[in-house]
């Protein structure tokens, strides 16, 4: 199974808990076997960007080494081991100590394994720890350049995940595990009442924090995703920017290219005129009238007069001013929504506030806040001489809306239930199917605010159940 362990710059000590078969003494392991892999040259089974620290000397004490013939108890075999590291290790080691102060009077063993973590500490080692002790979890959570870990355990099928969450002491789940291993539960339950409250408010504590600590990750997890699209957009869109700009500049150096090349035109026509003039005499003028040399200054500046014409930017084209519609808003109409710079159609009148739909989105706005452009078509209703009015064709009790998308389907109800209302249907029977339930809530949603519908209910099972949705029309 992965596991992900890491140091950081605020912590080289790690303290991990959690309940037996857990998979604590896995990750001191799996953290020793694959240090000594990687600097023996040998691949490790690690993701790509992994990276791994380098000591000089790894020491472990892992396991339960007791001995009759040397007459090595559980504790003495651990201790002389610690003594063998400590006389060893300096800061450029690594030290795996399992079950630390396991094997003696659990407070006196708390104590002395607190001394241990506090002189691997003092000396700058880099070390890994598992233990049982709640006196543990607080010095580690108290203590600077040391962290709490935790590993994380399947109460129902009483098997280890293997999963390694750093910063977050372990819980033990003794009663559960013994609960699920089948101890009677009276005798659980008497463990339980045995137990300080002090003890169990830590646990429950504990167990909160975890449930908190699993919600902020994924709501990071959230926002760095829509940070990521963010990016993304950001970037699609400096991208997109910068090909206008592209095109704007390439608009700019071809216009002044004509511009360059028509000035150069000018530019020998007026050196033909000097030319021309240069060779004739000044006084060359017939009797009335202007001279040559005055003729051709003039047929100069009328060519000029022309290109600069021609050149002179067209005048701006001012925006029309939007078509404001006095009167009363009614359903149907036509509005503009300036705080969303966007148009919709009135859905819903309800005194000052009136319900806007805006593509396949509903706002509730106040009155104020909408302007009316253009009026809803209104049913033309004939009078006859009797005084009844006569009702539409009946577009039928059922709508089938199977195979539509959300936006397509949302236009053909609203112009059904209108329709259907106009005809004096008392009810309506709106086919969606099941499939996802996606186009089942966008129907029911359209129908909770729609002001045509008095209620809606889904199906009896002899009309088609969770695939279709029964509205009761209001009455005209």
């Amino acid at each position: 199974m992965p596991v992900d362990i890491h140091l950081e710059d605020d912590y080289f000590i790690i303290v991990i808990t959690g309940p037996n078969t857990g998979g604590k003494t896995v990750s001191l392991k799996t953290t020793g076997l694959l240090t000594l892999m990687a600097q023996a040259g040998l691949a490790i089974p690690a993701a790509e960007g992994s990276r791994v620290s380098v000591f000089e000397q790894v020491f472990a004490d892992i396991g339960d080494e007791q001995s009759i013939e040397q007459s090595l108890s559980t504790f003495s075999s651990h201790m002389t081991h610690i003594v063998e590291i400590l006389g060893q290790a300096d800061a450029r080691s690594l030290v795996l100590l399992d079950e630390l102060g396991a094997g003696t009077d659990p407070e006196e063993g708390a104590a002395l394994a607190q001394a241990l973590l506090k002189t691997l500490l003092d000396r700058s080692i880099t070390a890994l720890a598992t233990t049982h002790y709640s006196e543990l979890k607080v010095f580690a959570h108290t203590t600077p350049f040391v962290a709490n870990a935790s590993v994380e355990f399947d109460i129902e099928t009483l098997s280890p995940t293997f999963k390694l969450s750093i910063g977050l002491p372990g819980r033990s789940n003794a009663f559960a595990i013994a609960r699920r291993l089948g101890l009677p539960r009276e005798i659980v339950a008497q463990a339980e009442i045995l137990v300080s409250p002090q003890s169990l408010e830590t646990e429950m504590m504990l167990a909160e924090i975890k449930r908190a600590r699993e919600a902020a990750l994924a709501a990071e997890s959230e926002a760095k995703a829509a940070q990521r699209r963010a990016e993304a957009l950001n970037a699609d869109l400096s991208y997109r920017l910068a090909k206008i700009e592209e095109a704007r500049r390439a608009v700019l150096d071809e216009t002044r290219g004509l511009a360059e090349a028509e000035l150069a035109v000018l530019q020998e026509e007026v050196d033909r005129l000097r030319g021309e003039l240069a060779g004739l005499p000044r006084d060359a003028a017939p009797a009335g009238g202007r001279s040559l040399h005055e003729r051709w200054l003039a047929e100069a500046e009328d060519a000029l007069a022309r290109r600069a014409a021609q050149a002179r930017p067209l005048p701006a084209l001012r925006a029309p001013e939007p078509l404001r519609v006095e009167g009363p808003l009614q359903v149907g109409d036509r509005v503009w929504v300036p705080s969303l710079q966007a148009s919709g159609e009135i859905a819903a009148v309800s005194g000052r506030e009136v319900e806007v739909k805006i593509g396949s989105f509903r706002v509730r706005l106040a009155a104020s806040r909408v302007e009316l452009r253009e009026r809803g078509a209104q049913p033309a209703v004939q009078v006859q001489s009797g005084g009844a009015q006569p009702r539409p064709a009946s577009p039928g009790m059922e709508l089938d809306l199977r195979g539509l998308t959300v936006d397509d389907m949302l236009g053909e109800l609203d112009r059904y239930l209108d329709t259907a209302y106009l005809a004096g249907l008392p009810f309506v029977r709106i086919i969606h199917g099941k499939g996802t339930g996606a186009l089942r809530q966008a129907v029911r949603e359209e129908l909770r605010s729609h002001p045509l519908v008095g209620e809606f209910r889904a199906g009896e099972n002899n009309e088609g159940g969770e695939g279709v949705t029964v509205a009761r029309l209001v009455q005209r």
